[in-house]
Parts: C-alpha cells; structure tokens; sequence
C-alpha cells in the first residue's frame, strides 16, 4: 500500500510498504495506536517484526523520494515532528529506510529526542556514519530490538 509521509524540504510523497495493519486502521504512527494488535493483517506481526514491511521503499529509494540511511519520514499529520525538524534543519535531508535514530530507540523515544538523534546526524553526516548505521540497523532487525509489537 502507500501512505502520504514528508520528505525532504516538506514536500509530501507516497511512501511504499507491506500492508502489516488493516485497511480502517488511522492514519497515525503504529506505537500510538490503541488496541493495535487487533488491528495487525494475519502476517502483519511477522512483516513487522522483520521489518520486511519496509522492502517496497527500495522504490522510494529509485525513485529518488528516499536514500537507505537518513531521519524515517513523518506521516503527513506529525505536525509536532515536522515543525521540530524543521527547526534544527533536518527537512533539508532526504529520508531514509533506516536512521540514527532508528537505531538509538525506534519507537521508544519521544519525538524530541528524535529529533536529537536526526540533528546529530545531520551535523555528523558521513560515509563512516552511514556504514555504521547499516550495520547496526541489521543487527537490530535480527534482534527485531526496538519494534513495537
């Protein structure tokens, strides 16, 4: 499915993923979701635990919407994020399937602390950072640490 998210400069794109919660479920992150287990597709647990949910972004990433490593996108309506981001300069990254702060805490830290963790890599942006970012995102996904299930 697809799901409006901010990108870069705040200008809004459509985001590709598996299809993990049913079609009525609101349009606000997963983590804030009230009785959200009821609301998983019968392989969205599995989907998300593996974070294979977020394969389809690879055309995201051809498309030139997103990069592999940069601040997650915000939903549309995350107002409160995007106006931090906005702030501290992140809007002028691309965003990215996997990020600082996905792997400093994911869905457990609050939105100013990720915005922290998105102003720290913007100042530290480099090649080096971004290896460890990868490797430290496959590590987590197979530990599926940080996932809200």
């Amino acid at each position: 499915f697809k799901q409006k998210r901010v990108g870069q400069n705040n200008a809004h794109f459509w985001i590709y993923k598996f299809r993990t919660m049913k079609k009525n479920t609101p349009d606000i992150p997963t983590h804030l979701v009230k009785n959200g287990k009821s609301l998983y597709t019968a392989i969205g647990p599995f989907l998300r635990k593996y974070s294979i949910d977020e394969l389809p972004q690879l055309i995201n990433i051809v498309k030139g919407d997103m990069t592999f490593i940069g601040p997650r996108p915000a939903l549309y309506n995350q107002d409160d994020l995007i106006e931090l981001r906005t702030q501290a300069g992140v809007d002028r990254l691309i965003p990215g399937v996997t990020g600082w702060a996905q792997v400093n805490g994911r869905d457990e830290l609050s939105i100013p602390d990720k915005v922290k963790m998105d102003e720290y890599y913007l100042k530290n942006k480099s090649l080096w950072l971004d290896i460890k970012i990868l490797f430290m995102t496959v590590f987590k996904v197979f530990k599926t640490e940080g996932v809200k299930k």
